[in-house]
């Protein structure tokens, strides 16, 4: 790649989402690119950067708590175009469109959450224009979302409402199917309980990444076959990345037990099943987030304490060969 573009989520409300970029040739980091590059844009890049992916010569970023997703030159990341759209979360393309997973304004504070009774919707802009073509109801709170076939599937997670268990509500456990000649949902699937990541793995399958509930339900990652019949891979998928036609997944044993000290297992999946283990030697590095640019050469982020600048850490062959500093809770890759 010529470029590796890092954005950093920073934190809820606090409008401090910076992009930084990689310069390959010569190995310069350059943070808050978007900033440099985009003086006149006073508010910065905005609160809460959830999704970036490169689509030809452009940079798509989501902004989730801002309500935008943010259009740049991959060449000189100067701004083209800034879509309105509430609480973005997720990003996919094809050759004509692109689709954002959105949970339609449903927000969680002081207790309460909106919803309970608000589903999400994904929005379809033309990627030509950067115009809002349409948009069609899913579930609730939606987060990944890729494309099979003609058919757009979409994780379901109900994400900010597991935790109100005064009010009985469950998470989501559902992945919405969108047919995209007619744009409408097709067909709802369940799988495992709070999904999140939505991969393709370019030939038969979808894999759907799930966080559980955090106290009896372990994160795990699903496959869902050519006719859409869903086979539990394994637990332990709470972080997870695509690499050609594999999906890795770094995992936690002990993630349901707060007090423990997490015990990171890495493997992989492939043909609808899992597939070998992945030797890492992570040393005191804590896993945020991570991004493959080869099978052999990983990018892990750290968020550290999620409030101060954290790291991003190159591994080659399961070593750390380098790091370095980075924005407020670094997240989410892409490559040009």
């Amino acid at each position: 790649p010529e470029k590796i573009f890092v954005l950093n989520e920073g934190q809820m409300s606090k409008n401090n989402s910076t992009l930084d970029m990689l310069r390959t040739n010569d190995g310069n980091y350059i943070n808050s690119v978007f900033k440099k590059m985009n003086p006149e844009v006073g508010a910065g890049l905005g609160d809460v950067g959830n999704d970036i992916l490169v689509c030809g010569d452009e940079i798509w970023l989501v902004i989730n708590n801002s309500g935008l997703v943010d259009v740049l030159s991959a060449e000189n990341e100067k701004e083209i175009a800034a879509i309105a759209i509430p609480t973005p979360r997720s990003i996919a393309v094809d050759d004509k469109y692109a689709y954002v997973s959105s949970w339609a304004g449903a927000h969680f504070a002081g207790g309460t959450s909106t919803a309970l009774t608000l589903k999400g919707r994904v929005y379809r802009i033309d990627l030509a224009t950067k115009k809002l073509i349409d948009n069609v109801e899913v579930g609730y709170q939606p987060e990944g979302l890729a494309i099979r076939s003609g058919k757009l599937y979409v994780a379901n997670s109900g994400g900010i409402n597991g935790g109100l268990e005064s009010m009985n509500y469950t998470y989501d456990n559902t992945v919405s199917v969108i047919d995209l000649e007619t744009f409408t949902v097709t067909k709802t699937i369940t799988v495992g309980t709070n999904p999140q990541s939505v991969y393709y793995d370019g030939s038969s399958y979808i894999y759907i990444s799930s966080f559980g509930d955090y106290y009896t339900v372990h994160s795990a990652l699903h496959a869902i076959d050519g006719e859409d019949n869903v086979t539990k891979v394994s637990d332990y998928a709470s972080i997870t990345a695509q690499c050609g036609n594999r999906v890795y997944c770094l995992g936690n044993n002990n993630e349901l037990d707060w007090n423990a000290a997490a015990d990171f297992t890495a493997w992989y999946a492939s043909d609808g099943s899992k597939g070998g283990s992945l030797e890492l030697n992570l040393g005191s590095v804590y896993p945020y987030h991570w991004y493959f640019l080869s099978q052999d050469t990983i990018l892990i982020s750290d968020a550290l304490d999620y409030t101060l600048p954290g790291k991003v850490h190159c591994f080659h062959n399961g070593e750390l060969i380098w790091s370095i500093t980075a924005g407020v809770c670094p997240g989410h890759f892409a490559v040009k």
